[in-house]
């Protein structure tokens, strides 16, 4: 259960994993990647708990991506 009192949302993936840019614009965190590489330039995106700046994180199913107040898990 997340910090803010709800369960977070999970996205389902096709692949066995994907890129965290591509996962902020597929899950409608952010409205385009130069979006994406802001918030990450400025540590405002967290994979596990962890501040993460790179684009090219490769994310798989049971890692946890926060961002803009949204909470989502990778499924």
């Amino acid at each position: 259960m997340s910090d803010s009192g709800f369960e977070p949302t999970v996205f389902r993936l096709r692949d066995g994993s994907i890129k965290l840019g591509q996962f902020l614009k597929l899950a409608d965190m952010v409205d385009t990647g130069a979006d994406a590489k802001g918030l990450l330039a400025q540590g405002l995106v967290r994979v596990n708990g962890d501040v993460e700046t790179r684009r090219g994180r490769q994310l798989v199913a049971g890692d946890v991506v926060e961002c803009a107040g949204r909470r989502v898990v990778v499924g």
